[in-house]
């Protein structure tokens, strides 16, 4: 696991997205892991940045997005396959038929949630996953508790993330009870993890998360076992660490070659 700590977001959806540019300019086919939320959002404004400006071609790459609500009808505004269109895919030529997300829907949703992992695996795995952090080691939607070797399937939330989902919503009664989410194992099937973190109420999170044990109480510390884990903090963020000045010293001197 990298841990890279930087002055602030702007700098971070930079790093971020030279990491999508560099997959995607020696493998244009590759496979990106979408996340939704505020945390990423940055991230793809940059990547929808160089699209405009400097041609960034995303019209062979595949999509695949964390999780989605349960029971919202199709085309909601909220809907996560409707967040990731109209934050990220609509402002580059992503294919939209290249783009596929749970069946919060379906009629038979364990069915589909394994239809979503023979999806995952039939095109090759993973290359890049992006995700966010939530204030309790949420990742996708993989609340505390959650097994660390599991697969996509039903959720429920917590009151906390429900709260937390609330100002996408007209009133926290609309925000659902029930999601479907990547797994953990799903997750740490993807070749490169990239975790964007800022502001002070994500401090514990992430001070857990990098040097908590790995334990189902804090869901994101299962990236601990993940083979290239990068873990994008600002100051606020990681304001908790122990070896904070550690991270600063190794990302300082590391080789320009590496890359994240």
């Amino acid at each position: 696991m990298e841990v890279v700590i930087l002055p602030g977001i702007r700098q971070i959806a930079a790093l971020a997205a030279d990491a999508v540019e560099s997959l995607l300019r020696r493998k244009p086919d590759a496979v990106l892991g979408l996340a939704t939320g505020s945390s990423p959002l940055p991230v793809y404004d940059e990547l929808a940045r160089r699209h405009e400006r400097g041609g960034l071609d995303f019209s062979r790459a595949y999509g695949f997005t964390l999780d989605e609500y349960v029971g919202l009808e199709p085309g909601h505004p909220e809907s996560y396959s409707e967040v990731i269109r109209r934050d990220f895919t609509s402002r580059v030529n992503f294919d939209p038929q290249n783009v596929r997300g749970p069946d919060g829907n379906a009629e038979d949703i364990p069915a589909a949630c394994r239809a979503y992992e023979d999806a995952i695996r039939a095109r090759g795995g993973v290359d890049l996953q992006l995700l966010g952090l939530g204030t309790d080691g949420h990742i996708g939607f993989n609340e505390p508790g959650s097994s660390l070797a599991s697969r996509t399937r039903i959720k429920s939330l917590i009151e906390q993330t429900r709260r937390d989902n609330a100002r996408f919503f007209r009133s926290l009664d609309e925000v659902p009870h029930h999601v479907v989410t990547q797994g953990l194992g799903t997750i740490l099937d993807s070749r490169h993890a990239v975790l964007v973190a800022t502001g002070a109420q994500k401090a514990q999170a992430v001070h857990d998360l990098v040097e908590g044990p790995v334990a189902a109480i804090c869901p994101a510390s299962v990236l601990q076992l993940h083979p290239h884990a990068s873990i994008l903090v600002d100051e606020a963020a990681a304001s908790s660490l122990k070896l904070a000045d550690y991270y600063r010293h190794t990302h300082d001197h590391k080789p320009a070659w590496q890359g994240l």
